[in-house]
């Protein structure tokens, strides 16, 4: 038995062949798989969907990069959705400084020129900073909302970072004891990765697992203790090799785990059920 542990199964991809994505996902061995909210609005049709289907649980909450356009007050709708019995985590919630809004300014017709040039601007610097500023704040605003509504329900959260490491975990320390987090779509160093267990946090592997020009990942996975991740499929995306290219469904969680069990020199069905037991614990089926 596995758990895929973040899918987006409310997004409009599995529209056409939903009945089949949960078939295929049986097939493999997928017995339970967590859809993850990015909006107030995912987050509504995740738990419509976990519902509905009893293999299906829901995590609720708002995607960073949406921080800007959320709404005033997102923690009383998900307070409300949380009620459901199959919501399982809060999430998922964050920081994303990949692309900032001082990009889109360069990108723009209002500057000419090189990057450097552009960069040279004292209007781009002006405005740029401001907008990057703002969208810094609202995004490290709505993680701690997301965070302390955690610590009021009593549920763990679902963590996505990019290119903001020590940023989130400035924010995440002094949550510690309180909840426990797995950071999803893991792609650090096993140091990194230490960092957060000795937090007793966790984290979660995807088919970047099998890319390869993933030794870093790879490595982690390897040596990372038993007890600290988990697999994840991040589906639509990230599909594994040999699915590259195409759309990632829960049925690749097999793929992610054999490639995993591999590495560690273990069987795939050791290692399903190391992954089965860390989500157990973690999201805490019991119960729901």
């Amino acid at each position: 038995m596995l758990t895929d542990t973040h899918a987006h199964l409310d997004y409009p991809d599995f529209d056409q062949d939903f009945p089949e994505v949960l078939r295929r996902a049986h097939e493999a061995g997928v017995t339970r798989i967590i859809t993850i909210g990015t909006s107030l609005e995912s987050s509504r049709r995740a738990v419509a969907l976990a519902e509905k289907h009893p293999c299906i649980y829901a995590v609720i909450g708002v995607h960073p990069t949406s921080a800007l356009e959320a709404e005033e007050d997102v923690v009383t709708p998900l307070r409300e959705l949380a009620k459901s019995p199959r919501v399982v985590a809060i999430g998922e919630t964050g920081l994303d400084y990949y692309r900032m809004p001082s990009e889109k300014l360069l990108a723009s017709d209002k500057f000419e020129g090189t990057y450097t040039e552009a960069l040279a601007s004292n209007q781009l610097t002006v405005e740029g900073s401001i907008q990057d500023g703002a969208y810094k704040s609202a995004q490290a605003a709505l993680f701690q909302e997301q965070l302390d509504l955690a610590v009021e329900l009593g549920l763990n959260v679902v963590i996505h970072q990019r290119s903001a490491w020590d940023e989130t975990l400035e924010i995440l320390k002094p949550y510690t004891g309180k909840l426990r987090a797995v950071f999803h779509c893991f792609g650090n160093s096993f140091e990194q990765a230490q960092e957060l267990i000795r937090l007793n946090h966790m984290v979660s592997f995807t088919g970047i697992i099998t890319f390869k020009n993933a030794e870093l990942v790879q490595e982690t996975a390897a040596k990372i203790p038993g007890d600290s991740f988990m697999v994840e499929t991040d589906c639509p995306y990230l599909a594994p090799i040999p699915f590259r290219g195409k759309r990632c469904e829960p049925a690749h969680t097999r793929v992610v785990a054999e490639t995993i069990a591999k590495l560690r020199g273990e069987s795939i069905g050791d290692l399903a059920a190391l992954t089965t037991r860390n989500a157990d614990e973690f999201f805490r089926f019991q119960g729901r």
